[in-house]
């Protein structure tokens, strides 16, 4: 994943993006959608969003479930890293998850 995607995923999302429980048709990554476009932030394509592929409140949930579960792993490496940028790095992007699974449970 670079550093550009996931300024534009972290941005997004910031801007009000919901993470997809779908994963990339092409490379099975994460994906983000704001507006009817879909944005993998680990290959960067950028498929278009057929409107049946909106999350639900049940998918909501299932992408709740997952940001929990990044946000784990966000938390576990965070405790491992040194370098403070990384740190920062991270703590950001903690922040921006946290952010997106308080309004998927507000939904």
């Amino acid at each position: 994943m670079s550093k550009d995607l996931t300024r534009k995923a972290v941005e997004m999302l910031l801007n009000g993006a919901t993470l997809l429980a779908e994963p990339c048709p092409y490379c099975k990554g994460v994906r983000v959608i704001k507006d009817g476009n879909a944005l993998c932030i680990d290959c960067g394509k950028e498929p278009k969003q057929e409107a049946e592929n909106i999350p639900n409140k049940h998918e909501s949930t299932s992408t709740s479930k997952i940001m929990q579960n990044k946000l784990e792993k966000l938390s576990k490496q965070l405790e491992k890293e040194e370098d403070p940028v990384k740190q920062q790095e991270l703590i950001k992007t903690i922040d921006s998850l946290i952010s997106v699974i308080d309004k998927l449970n507000k939904k």
